[in-house]
């Protein structure tokens, strides 16, 4: 295995981690990992790897970058929250990046007490907000996940 084919998996697998960590970004640093691979079967060191496949997950990956940004807010809009309740789902998620349940509970406390701290909501309000930017996080870190464990199988697959 040639150094930039372990230098792909190695940011194959730190994507995959950046898709559940917000500290790093997930579907970039995969598709990275693929651009070292492009390089490597130019040299010969790998199974071939076209632009055109590298163009077409760069077009995927920017949607996804895309998309992990509007759908949180869409969701927590649509179920009557406001900025408050994604800015609390965020620092929630920080608090809690050291377990998956830490995120999950993090995440939803954080949005509730953004609703009912910053923005006065009732209760019921600050709670149905909060499902709302949780159900936005689960979708956007769903997709990020997807995206980059596919990407993650690819770059296994051209190595291997």
């Amino acid at each position: 295995m040639s150094l930039l084919e372990i230098l792909a998996l190695i940011c194959g697998i730190v994507g995959v981690i950046g898709s559940i960590a917000p500290v790093l970004p997930g579907p970039p640093l995969s598709w990275i990992g693929m651009l070292l691979l492009y390089f490597a079967a130019q040299r010969g060191e790998c199974d071939p790897v076209t632009l055109k496949f590298l163009i077409i997950w760069l077009i995927i990956v920017t949607i996804v970058a895309i998309l992990g940004y509007i759908v949180p807010a869409w969701f927590t809009k649509a179920t009557g929250g406001h900025k408050a309740a994604s800015t609390g789902t965020l620092i929630g998620m920080f608090v809690g990046l050291f377990s998956p349940v830490g995120i999950i509970l993090g995440s939803l406390l954080g949005a509730f007490v953004g609703e009912f701290v910053f923005e006065k909501k009732g209760v019921w309000e600050s709670f149905k907000a909060s499902i709302g930017a949780f159900l936005g996080f689960i979708f956007g870190t769903g997709l990020t996940i997807t995206t980059t464990g596919i990407m993650l199988y690819y770059i296994i697959k051209i190595i291997f």
